[in-house]
């Protein structure tokens, strides 16, 4: 039986070191506010909102809500930003992703302030983790899978290590981090030959693809860590859903993050502790 790997453990650890900076901030007069902007109604998007407004209010963090039609025009939605972008008490900015498709989604993330970029959408930020010096804010789920290695004592360094997925999100960002860490990384995709190959000779194995239930026991083998960054609505079971198959998957690894419970919750955290670093947090 495999280790769960849930995120409510790395999360409390985030969250122990974030109160005692906004603690510091209000000694200061300040709270910090996290703006969020969202056009249409997706599944992912909405757990993650809730996810997010309960972990702020819960830490004391104020949150603004803007919500759009899926049809709203590309000004009215930059328009929304520059608000943001404007407003003093809002520190960091979420913005959710993929944007609606008559949308310019890279314009739209280039408008955010790089200073309220919480989630790594813009150039600023993108050049920031890829240089590993300047401002901007690695995006918070890449960055949630390394806290929940870390947090759970698996070894990056020297080990091999294949992300499914190349977005810009998740994939390209946290193939960067591992490297950063000293992994060998190899970045799979939809085109990749002998993609099951590749996954059963990893041994850390992150699922960001976006496509539910995906990646089932032939991907995998004894002894790896996988971490399931996907979150997809089933409509055959009612509930969120993963990458991998769970249930198919978890007798086989050593360890596994489920869905939900896992990769989420730290992500949240993380947002959090962006929106205080961005608001001047000692973190």
């Amino acid at each position: 039986m495999a280790t769960i790997l849930k995120g409510a453990r790395a999360a409390a650890a985030l969250d122990e070191k974030t109160l005692a900076a906004i603690s510091g901030l209000r000694a200061r007069g300040i709270r910090p506010g996290l703006g969020i902007l969202r056009a249409g109604e997706r599944p992912d998007d909405l757990a993650y909102e809730r996810g997010a407004i309960k972990r702020c209010e819960k830490l004391g963090i104020a949150v603004k809500s803007v919500v759009l039609p899926e049809n709203v025009n590309h000004h009215a939605l930059i328009a929304q930003l520059q608000r943001l972008n404007s407003d003093s008490s809002v520190h960091g900015v979420l913005m959710f992703r993929p944007l609606p498709a008559h949308i310019d989604e890279r314009a739209a993330c280039e408008a955010l302030m790089v200073s309220k970029d919480v989630d790594g959408i813009t150039s600023g930020s993108a050049a920031s983790l890829y240089t590993g010096g300047g401002d901007g804010f690695a995006p918070c789920t890449a960055e949630a899978v390394i806290s929940i290695l870390r947090n759970y004592g698996v070894q990056i360094e020297g080990k091999r290590a294949a992300v499914v997925g190349r977005s810009l999100v998740i994939g390209r960002p946290v193939a960067m981090m591992l490297m950063q860490r000293n992994a060998t990384v190899t970045i799979c995709h939809s085109r990749t030959e002998n993609l099951a190959e590749i996954t059963r000779g990893a041994d850390i194995v992150v699922a960001a693809l976006g496509r539910a239930e995906t990646l089932t026991a032939e991907y995998f083998s004894p002894g790896q860590t996988v971490i399931d960054v996907g979150i997809n609505y089933s409509e055959a079971k009612g509930r969120l859903v993963g990458d991998v198959d769970f249930e198919a998957v978890e007798p086989i690894v050593e360890a596994i993050s489920p869905v939900p419970a896992g990769v989420g919750s730290v992500t949240t955290a993380m947002l959090a502790r962006h929106v205080v670093k961005a608001a001047g947090g000692a973190l």
